[in-house]
């Protein structure tokens, strides 16, 4: 059921796309009535209206399309055969005519039959019916109609059950659903906060658009987008399932991103910088917040937690001031210069004003959260062996574009055709169903340079590309097809010159010192998991007594990190040893570490290279053990340290390593 609801939330997205075209039409053409209310004006917003006007028989023919197993054009007569037969089998004029009742007598539910609530369900029967009965044969003599003629004849024969059942259905139905809308609208700005709330979290698993499809759409009543763009509704109300969007959108998650970006590592700005800017710009001028926020929710749920909070905040506090703006497409800057001039948009600059308030709260509240909870946002991670893993490098054509070579590493990446068995994609979404999503390579797929991962179950994956999604699904979808094997070649970069670590897999046996007065630490007690989980390395630590930092072993001073918070050594014997200052010290940018040796000098134990001040780092709401990791283990081949003593006296005491 899941996996089928998303497909429908992404089989959504063909007729929202339509939407933007409208948009330009009505929003043009209210700038031009603004100047010159004359017959241009008028022919654009008509041009507009027709489209809008359509919009349950776009969902109808949509959906059947979407839903349908190969994307057959007789599938979408289907649905335009099943929307046809009950909007006018139950007009009221037939209904009055049925039921031997004059059209004033008839039920005023009848009157609203045409909308997107039918729309969506023609839809789904017509793809229902094309996905079962497509391939179907009848006899020699009706052989005409077999195959994909015979679904769109199934179609209008199974509607008009439909119809008949919906004679009765359809005016309890209806009152229910003009209840829930008028619930939800008695709610004002809490039920506009309500949506905005509900609207981000269902974002990952796709149902958000059934959601929007209530607010935005006739299927309650409330038609949020289309009275917007016809210009109808109050002034100051219609819109409001809609305002709050612009300044998260605009705002908020831009700013979010920032956050993100100054929370990243030093090693990993330059990339995580690049993400950032690529989704900020995305949803700041399209409104596509999809790679974005897949880059955080998996990783830093919380974030997206807090995030959904802000929407719901920004949704209620525009329906409260009655600021509204309206969207064909989502809420970005297009859009919202479209609806400047909509004669019932309704102070709609003051979202602006409300979108760098969102600004600060955004930044503030993800920077907080972020070290607060210390979140594992992009660019936080530190480097492991994965990141610099070998890389899937595939045969390129001379006519590959970058999105065939993207395709051809995702395909690759998947297992190829024997693994992969459907490629569909939404706005922003590779949406795919699998043989096995425990077979695919996620570490070589997210190397191709997508903003996030996320597998659904046992069968179901989507990969976060963006808004060109669609060149790279036509590409991917061109390789399952033509069932092309998998054919890659391996690329490593060449390793750093360790001359000595031959020497160090024979059984080399290296002294570690302590580096500091105070207690020793196993590694897996240090509080915090990328060192006690040992993603960097084996090692050990040392709670300190007092701030003098002495080397760990003899050797030269390979790095100095900018903030002044690690040293980097490597031994005679080709050992990397990392000296890591304190947990989440980064982010005091040096000021509390007095480093006192440079790059390229050679040390011996117990020399000292650093002065800390302790009662800063703690201050700082930070802690202070000093970690010593190796972190060139998968060359020689750790094994354990020996300790002499659990209780660090001075700085003499030996911890001995020994590799293979």
């Amino acid at each position: 059921m899941k996996a089928y609801l998303q497909r429908m939330g992404r089989s959504l997205q063909l007729p929202v796309a339509v939407l933007p075209a409208a948009a330009l039409l009505v929003g043009i053409g209210n700038w031009w009535a603004s100047y010159s209310s004359d017959v241009v004006a008028h022919f654009l917003q008509a041009g507009g209206n027709a489209v809008l006007g359509q919009l349950p028989l776009l969902f109808a023919v949509g959906l059947a399309l979407g839903m349908s197993k190969d994307k057959d054009g007789a599938a979408a007569m289907a649905g335009l055969v099943a929307f046809e037969m009950p909007t006018n089998v139950l007009k009221p004029e037939s209904v009055a005519t049925l039921l031997n009742l004059k059209v004033t007598a008839v039920d005023p539910s009848f009157a609203q039959i045409g909308n997107v609530f039918i729309g969506i369900l023609s839809g789904l029967i017509a793809a229902a019916l094309y996905n079962r009965f497509h391939e179907t044969k009848l006899p020699m003599a009706l052989s005409f109609f077999s195959g994909k003629r015979l679904v769109p004849i199934l179609a209008a024969l199974v509607m008009l059950v439909v119809s008949v059942l919906l004679l009765l259905v359809w005016p309890p139905v209806y009152n229910v659903l003009v209840a829930f809308s008028k619930f939800i609208l008695g709610l004002g700005a809490v039920g506009a906060g309500l949506y905005g709330f509900f609207n981000r979290l269902l974002i990952p698993t796709g149902l958000h658009q059934a959601l929007n499809s209530v607010f935005w759409f006739d299927v309650a009543g409330i038609n949020d987008i289309g009275k917007f763009l016809a210009s109808k509704g109050v002034k100051g109300v219609t819109g409001m399932y809609q305002a709050g969007f612009f300044p998260v959108m605009m705002f908020g998650l831009p700013a979010g991103a920032y956050a993100i970006y100054r929370n990243a590592l030093p090693e990993r700005k330059v990339e995580t910088a690049s993400l950032m800017m690529a989704g900020a710009f995305a949803s700041f001028f399209t409104g596509v917040t999809e790679p974005l926020e897949f880059s955080f929710m998996f990783v830093a749920w919380p974030l997206y937690v807090l995030h959904a909070i802000f929407t719901g905040l920004s949704l209620a506090f525009a329906a409260f001031m009655h600021w509204t703006a309206g969207f064909a497409f989502s809420a970005g800057l297009v859009d919202f210069v479209l609806s400047l001039k909509n004669p019932i948009a309704n102070h709609p600059l003051m979202l602006v004003l409300q979108g760098l308030v969102m600004a600060a709260i955004y930044y503030f509240g993800f920077d907080f959260a972020i070290k607060k909870f210390n979140l594992m946002t992009p660019g936080r991670e530190p480097l492991t062996a994965a990141d610099e893993a070998d890389a899937i490098d595939v045969p390129e054509d001379s006519t590959d574009d970058k999105y065939t070579i993207q395709a051809k590493k995702i395909y690759a990446a998947l297992g190829g055709s024997e693994n992969l068995q459907v490629v569909d994609n939404c706005t922003t979404r590779l949406r795919l169903q699998l043989e096995d999503t425990d077979k695919i390579d996620e570490a070589a797929i997210k190397r191709t340079g997508v903003p996030g991962i996320n597998k659904i179950d046992k069968h179901n994956l989507q990969i976060i590309v963006g808004t060109e999604v669609q060149f790279v699904a036509d590409a991917l979808s061109q390789l399952k097809a033509t069932n092309a094997p998998i054919s890659t070649t391996t690329t490593t970069a060449a390793p750093a010159e360790t001359a000595p670590v031959s020497d160090a897999k024979s059984g080399l046996t290296a002294d570690f010192y302590s580096v500091a007065d105070g207690t020793y630490l196993d590694i897996e007690q240090v509080p915090d998991d990328t060192f006690a989980q040992k993603m960097l390395g084996d090692g050990f630590a040392v709670e300190p007594t007092t701030g003098t930092i002495t080397a760990p072993v003899d050797g030269t001073v390979t790095t100095v990190f900018p903030t002044k918070h690690a040293i980097g050594f490597k031994t005679e014997s080709g050992l990397e040893v990392l000296l890591h200052m304190g947990i989440d010290t980064v982010e005091l940018k040096g000021a509390p570490f007095d480093v006192q040796v440079t790059d390229g000098q050679t040390v011996k134990h117990g020399d000292v290279v650093a002065k800390v001040d302790l009662d800063a780092i703690k201050a700082a709401g930070k802690q202070t053990p000093m970690i010593v990791i190796i972190t060139n283990m998968a060359t020689v081949g750790l094994l354990k340290f020996k300790i002499m003593s659990n209780e660090v006296e001075t700085s003499s005491k030996i911890l001995t390593a020994t590799t293979k």
